[in-house]
């Protein structure tokens, strides 16, 4: 016989959950990057707590105040930056479709299965003003629309870290007492497993934050260094532009790229080789060298999960999707691969 007083709470409650969720979804990505982060800094905010005489409050206003210096001044000047370069970006490509030479360079013309047609159109561009026109509006559209969209990213990005740091101050200040509460939690719904694949997904978060973050750092000091050298435009805002691009595998070179063919169409032709080279053997080297360093084996995510976390974060949570996408696969990653090796291990003991 069904009992209605059990089935009415059952309802109540799914329904409450329900409830809960759909208030939240619209902050749910800020707030788990805010969970992430806070794990990731944890031992920095222990260790605040530990000087101030253990005053919660105090020193998770004082980690609040170091995220808002470490990250919220960096992305305002990227957001506040970012619309006059896109617009001096265009300004300088009408100036060089304005002025091209009547042939190709050589190596662009030697350049494999592409180099014959590039060097056809960039000869009907240069000898006929409608071919040119033709050629700005068959690619100014799209890439006006796509660098809107990479302006609307970065000052979307910039209003979810006030939301992540906000969160942040709660989690800090309560994160010993909510900690308490999951474990409680997990331990009634997995028992030990579900302890151990907790202690995993930490350990996970650390890794890969520390492999995200510290390649991003590694990355962006070596590139503003290389800028300042060459004498790019606008050196810190680039490096900047690095360390938010440093997930994607082809997000650097675009920077070091830009900025290498900047100098060679301002005639500094030493210093774009210059820039060209380092940016290959010194940029885009850290990555291969910092990142396995920092990021445990257990948590290396391959190369096409990392393209779409960074992908499918950006479209599912905008711009922290960038680090929550990578992170959330390495998690879910580990976690199945654990299970399976741990379902592995006991069909073994029964045979």
């Amino acid at each position: 016989m069904i009992n209605t007083n059990q089935v009415t709470r059952i309802a109540l409650i799914a329904l409450l959950v329900i409830g809960c969720i759909y208030v939240l979804q619209p902050f749910m990505a800020a707030v788990l990057f805010a969970a992430i982060f806070c794990l990731f800094t944890w031992p920095i905010y222990h260790k605040l707590w530990s000087s101030f005489g253990q005053r919660d409050t105090l020193a998770a206003i004082t980690m609040t105040l170091l995220l808002l210096v470490a990250l919220i001044l960096p992305m305002a000047y990227l957001a506040a930056n970012v619309t006059d370069s896109a617009a001096n970006l265009f300004d300088e490509l009408a100036v060089v479709l304005q002025n091209l030479q009547p042939h190709a360079p050589d190596w662009m013309r030697n350049l494999p299965l592409v180099g014959e047609q590039i060097s056809n159109a960039w000869e009907r561009a240069a000898a006929s003003h409608e071919e040119l026109m033709k050629l700005l509006q068959q690619y100014y559209e799209p890439m006006r629309a796509f660098s809107l969209r990479a302006v609307q990213l970065i000052a979307g990005g910039f209003l979810q870290l006030l939301l992540v740091v906000f969160v942040a101050f709660f989690f800090y200040r309560d994160g010993t007492r909510l900690a308490k509460g999951l474990i409680a939690i997990v331990r009634r719904l997995g028992g030990e497993l579900g302890e151990e694949m907790l202690h995993l997904s930490c350990n996970t978060v650390k890794g890969v934050m520390l492999g995200i973050f510290g390649t991003a750092l590694a990355q962006s000091a070596v590139a503003l260094l290389g800028f300042l050298i060459a004498g790019a435009p606008v050196p810190l805002l680039l490096a900047l532009a690095t360390f938010f691009l440093s997930v994607i595998p082809v997000g650097p070179p675009l920077v070091w790229g830009g900025a290498t063919i900047w100098l060679y169409n301002h005639g500094n032709h030493g210093w774009a080789i210059f820039m060209a080279f380092y940016g290959l053997l010194a940029i885009s080297s850290v990555d291969n060298v910092i990142k396995p360093i920092l990021i445990s084996h257990s948590s290396h995510l391959p190369l096409l999960l990392v393209v779409l976390g960074v992908l499918g974060g950006a479209l599912a949570f905008g711009f922290i999707g960038i680090f929550l996408g990578p992170t959330l696969l390495a998690v879910g990653l580990t976690l199945i691969t654990h299970w399976i090796a741990t379902q592995n291990k006991k069909l073994l003991e029964t045979l």
